[in-house]
């Protein structure tokens, strides 16, 4: 038999999710539920995907075109049913390749599930089931006097003595091709619906007697996503089974319950990452890291022994060894920290490289900064590095010493060792070595003074 391929459904019109967006458009774990399912086809060893899509097919085509090349894209124009959606993929793939059915709303299939699912199949014809406790909903898998299927019932479709049955239907099923176009060609829609329905496929395999083969997953790997209540549902899932893979590979988690990944993460030793944590992206935390409550990182790498506090939000940043950031405080793409840099409460730096041992600890943004090695930047200091049409740098040498509230207006560069002192604006280059002050005008009192009509001097 030729390659195995996957046929994913994707043309629901996903009305209960009451959204502009395509239902399989909607993320599970930071990634579109297509992406999802394409991966896990792609990981069981499925060479060629198809999509079949309706609704919203523009902006499936063109997520699928920026994210999942080599990818075939099919229009269903009318919603028929599922036995409908697949025959408008099946003239594209040969009549001796082995078919895969999925649905892109059933985000947390496993690949292991997906395997079995196409070497169970043969030359025949498999099916991925589950046994629920409450299977309300589900077409129900009807079996025979020797346990052998033959055939499925749609919920709305079956008798009380058949809603009593516990083993359901997902709709993944294989089958090969030349198989499948044999018995669509067969299948009519006299059901409750109007509809044509894939599982309609299962009685025709048995009285052509064919064998059979299920593959039984969980609920939770089968479930599909039709409403936000759903959506919501499937993302917890998928959270705490990234969590407990990472627990078991070392990661020390506040709260397992309490954690999102969205992206990939690579640790050390002995990190831990406290409750209400989001981490996005490509995510690098070497031994020791330690990230404090309700922290947002995206495409961060952090060096070993570097402790982030509460509430920090960072973003494309590199961080060295042994720094201390936060609490309340950013770092925004290209922010680049070497070793033993402290960035302190409403701290904002941005596409600025801060030299060993530097310090920036009270309500500061640096911008478009070089800021040499154990450096001091006070409170309240401010690069200004944009003049409404250009950005600027400003470079602070090695054992500056930036007073509180200063402004340097970029371009601008402070020596080695220069003393800034505080509430200056420094427009000008501040030589190495030396005290520079720069304000407004020398203080005076004005003991003749009154406050503005209404209002009373404070005695």
């Amino acid at each position: 038999m030729n390659q195995s391929q996957a046929i994913i459904l994707a043309a629901g019109q996903g009305k209960r999710m009451q959204s502009a967006l395509p239902k399989v458009l909607h993320p599970v774990g930071g990634t579109p539920m297509l992406g999802r399912v394409l991966a896990a086809a792609r990981t069981a060893g499925l060479s060629v995907g198809h999509v079949v899509l309706g609704d919203g097919a523009e902006q499936v085509c063109a997520w699928l075109q920026a994210h999942a090349g080599g990818v075939h894209t099919v229009l269903q124009p009318l919603q028929l049913g599922t036995a409908d959606a697949v025959r408008q993929a099946l003239p594209q793939i040969d009549d001796d390749a082995l078919v895969v059915v999925l649905y892109g709303d059933v985000p947390l299939i496993r690949p292991q599930t997906l395997r079995a699912l196409a070497a169970g199949a043969g030359d025949g014809l498999a099916l991925v089931t589950a046994a629920l406790d409450e299977p309300g909903g589900y077409g129900r898998i009807l079996r025979d006097a020797r346990g052998r299927v033959s055939g499925i019932v749609e919920d709305r479709d079956a008798s009380v003595e058949q809603r009593a049955i516990r083993e359901i239907n997902s709709g993944l099923l294989a089958a090969p091709a030349r198989r499948l176009k044999h018995w669509l060609a067969k299948i009519g829609n006299d059901n409750a619906q109007g509809e044509y329905y894939l599982t309609d496929v299962v009685a025709l395999a048995a009285a052509d007697g064919i064998e059979i083969k299920t593959v039984t997953a969980t609920r939770d790997e089968i479930e599909g996503v039709n409403d936000r209540a759903q959506l919501a549902r499937a993302e917890r899932r998928f959270q705490r089974a990234q969590a407990d893979t990472l627990l078991r590979e070392g990661l020390q988690l506040a709260d397992p319950g309490r954690f999102d990944l969205r992206g990939r993460l690579q640790f050390g030793r002995d990190v831990f990452i406290d409750v209400g944590c989001v981490l996005e992206g490509e995510i690098e935390l070497a031994d020791g890291v330690g990230i404090g409550p309700h922290c947002v990182l995206r495409d961060v790498a952090l060096g070993a022994g570097t402790r982030v506090a509460s509430h920090c939000v960072l973003e494309s940043a590199r961080v060295g060894k042994n720094a201390r950031i936060g609490p309340f405080a950013r770092l925004r793409p290209g922010a680049e920290l070497a070793d033993q840099v402290h960035v302190g409460n409403f701290v904002e730096i941005k596409n600025s490289v801060l030299g060993e041992g530097a310090k920036a600890n009270h309500l500061s943004y640096l911008g478009d900064a070089t800021v040499g090695a154990r450096v001091n930047v006070g409170a309240g200091v401010i690069t200004c590095n944009y003049d409404g049409v250009l950005k600027h740098r400003t470079v602070i040498g090695d054992d500056a010493f930036i007073g509180t509230d200063s402004q340097l207006v970029a371009p601008v560069t402070i020596g080695d060792r220069a003393y800034i002192a505080a509430g200056s604006t420094i427009a000008r280059d501040a030589p190495a070595d030396a005290l520079t002050v720069c304000r407004a005008r020398e203080q005076k009192s004005y003991s003749d003074w009154q406050p503005p009509a209404g209002k009373k001097r404070r005695t």
